[in-house]
């Protein structure tokens, strides 16, 4: 029997360990069917549609490989052509991030997203309140024109470094700190404790020891008993090797007795005080929450919002509103809404409701641990040197982005477009590559400057290129997420396909039963459901699979696309209760300050306040700025046309 099980076990971890491949060959196998039995375009564009989403939400194969499915199938089963499949691969936003790109590879080449990191910290302070805040602050900021994941990855090492710098001084300065440390009545019983087990520990040793030598070192350890280690006033005997003779009847063995204090640092994970771990816990997890709100402000902060851009705008392409200053004015109350609940929420979470102690800006009411901290920040500061010529280029370049992207159609104004004979022609991704090419161009040295300028990963032993510009290719190629632009081109084939198989009509009839339902209802079942499953699936994936379904839903409804779509897109975003939800929370678990029951209390808590406040801003704001109380004119084109 015992061989029997052994065996049946062995194949069941001989099939766990194949579990990707099973599942890559049996769910195109078992799906067959349905487009053998209905040979029409519609089950032929459900299968390709079906087998792409199994194998992003299982992550069976990579997700760019998995996103290539619709390349070679949409052709075999006569979906699409294959020039038609490979023009979706590449579309504007893929130029657009290709120039954002550029931009970002500067500001890290060239340390300038640490000098804003470092400065906002600095204005914040080091109580543990206004420190998260000022942390977020930046993080948020950064997210908006950077990756979630970069911003988190530049972030994180910072943050630790003020938090070593904690831990330390707290294992210095536990005794004499009493906003931070133990109560005096926990200490005064472990103290106790403590000298009851050391006492214990003397009288065994004292009728173990016979000879005089080893009197004396009991005699020298009782009087080093009054020493103190760390403050704490307690020098136990741990770990020291002593000659014990046996009486005839107990065993030989070496008795040590445990440290209380060691013991319950353990159990906090080597923290000098539970206020300690908690502050750590609340920093790691406001860092990668503050990723995601940033990540939601611009349309490309993060590749959900481009996504969501691109098949709007491939979908609609009669529907001029979705640019970069109408996301923008819509998404940066959500944000700033978002952050101050978020940090509330984490503040109440792990640090309590005495807000006058954490974030208090006097210096009178400073501890010695948060003097310490402020300096740690500002030795950082103090190594980036002076502001250099490279970064003030960028700085530059960052600005005039900006401002371009906000002045290039801004709706209650004629933008710079309205200049030019034809309309039409220019986009955001137009700026973006503009800008990102002239980067190539720029060198990186002052004009009629010997010196020579310091950035990351630079090469000291070539010779400096007086001409080198900003960027390289390689600094370029180093940030460019190419299974991104993949996974984002193989969502655009899919919705192409629904779009030209009648996929996405039928998905809509089938829908009809929920036309009773008012349109608040319908996007809050959808935030819902989207940030229930992106927390076991990729964000990009789950949005690419939701939004044809979404779109046909809103058709069929008569109700606005954007009143679903917009909300589903930000809500998609909220896979923060696990490391697997996505890269930055996978960042900030690996560095060890929060268990999963953590981020799970936490991310729970900001998953239902993100949904909340998305609500509110689309029932609200939203409304007069999308024109949300009526179904468009360019959906009703759309949905007559997708009907003949």
């Amino acid at each position: 029997m015992r061989l029997e099980a052994a065996a049946r076990m062995d194949v069941f971890r001989k099939l766990w360990r194949a579990r990707k491949l099973i599942v890559v060959v049996f769910i195109p196998l078992s799906l067959l069917p349905l487009p053998l039995v209905h040979p029409t375009s519609e089950a032929c564009c459900a299968y390709v549609l079906m087998v792409t989403a199994v194998y992003w939400v299982s992550e069976a194969v990579p997700l760019g490989a998995a996103a290539l499915v619709p390349a070679f199938l949409y052709p075999l089963f006569g979906v699409l052509k294959s020039s038609e499949v490979a023009a979706e691969y590449c579309k504007d936003t893929t130029l657009l991030l290709m120039g954002v790109i550029c931009l970002a590879a500067s500001i890290e080449k060239w340390n300038l997203h640490k000098r804003i990191a470092l400065r906002m910290v600095m204005i914040a302070g080091a109580k543990p309140g206004m420190l998260v805040l000022g942390f977020m602050c930046c993080t948020v900021f950064l997210s908006m024109w950077l990756s979630n994941t970069s911003t988190t990855a530049m972030v994180m090492p910072i943050a630790e470094a003020v938090l070593q710098q904690l831990i330390c001084t707290g294992l210095a300065d536990s005794h004499d700190d009493s906003e931070t440390g133990d109560s005096p009545e926990e200490d005064s019983a472990i103290s106790t404790k403590q000298e009851n087990l050391d006492k214990n520990q003397l009288q065994l040793l004292y009728q173990n020891e016979r000879n005089e030598r080893t009197k004396q070192e009991l005699s020298a350890f009782t009087e080093g008993q009054t020493g103190e280690l760390n403050g704490f006033g307690l020098q136990p005997v741990l770990n020291k090797t002593f000659v014990r003779q046996t009486n005839g009847h107990l065993p030989q063995v070496a008795i040590e007795i445990p440290n209380v204090k060691r013991v319950r640092a353990r159990r906090d994970s080597q923290y000098p005080t539970k206020r300690d771990h908690m502050i750590c816990k609340c920093l790691s997890l406001s860092i990668t929450y503050a990723a995601t709100i940033g990540g939601l402000i611009t349309i490309t902060g993060t590749s959900t919002n481009l996504i969501f851009a691109e098949q709007f705008n491939t979908r609609y392409p009669e529907a001029k509103v979705i640019n970069f200053g109408t996301w923008f004015i819509f998404s940066f109350p959500i944000a700033i809404i978002l952050l101050v609940l978020t940090w509330l929420w984490l503040h109440f979470l792990f640090l309590g409701c005495n807000f006058r102690e954490t974030c208090s800006l006097s210096k009178k009411r400073k501890t010695r641990r948060e003097m310490m901290s402020e300096q740690r920040i500002q030795e950082e500061y103090a190594k980036l040197g002076p502001i250099s010529y490279p970064e003030v280029v960028t700085g530059i370049f960052f600005i005039l982005m900006t401002l371009l992207w906000f002045t290039r159609e801004p709706g209650f104004v004629p933008g710079w477009t309205s200049l030019f004979e034809k309309k039409g022609y220019r986009t955001d991704a137009t700026v973006s590559v503009l800008l990102g090419f002239l980067l190539f161009l720029i060198p990186a040295r002052r004009p009629f400057s010997s010196s020579s300028p310091s950035c990351n990963n630079s090469d000291d032993n070539s010779e400096p290129d007086p001409l080198a510009p900003m960027i390289t290719w390689k600094d370029f190629q180093r940030l460019m997420p190419w299974e991104i632009v993949i996974l984002v081109g193989g969502g655009y084939a899919l919705a192409a396909g629904c779009k030209v198989s009648g996929l996405s009509v039928w998905i809509g009839r089938q829908l009809e039963p929920m036309s009773g339902l008012p349109p608040w209802a319908v996007t809050l079942l959808a935030c819902l459901l989207v940030s229930a499953v992106t927390e076991f699936a990729s964000n990009p994936a789950t949005l690419t699979v939701f939004l044809p379904i979404l779109s046909a839903l809103s058709e069929t409804l008569l109700i606005n696309p954007l009143h679903t779509l917009i909300p589903s897109t930000m809500c998609v975003s909220f896979g923060v209760m696990l490391p697997v939800g996505n890269p930055p929370n996978a960042i900030v678990f690996s560095y060890g300050h929060v268990k999963i029951s953590d981020m799970v209390k936490a991310g729970f808590g900001v998953n239902l306040i993100g949904v909340a406040v998305v609500m509110l801003a689309i029932t609200t704001w939203g409304v007069p700025l999308f024109n949300l109380t009526e179904f468009p004119a360019w959906a009703v084109a759309r949905n007559v046309t997708g009907g003949l």
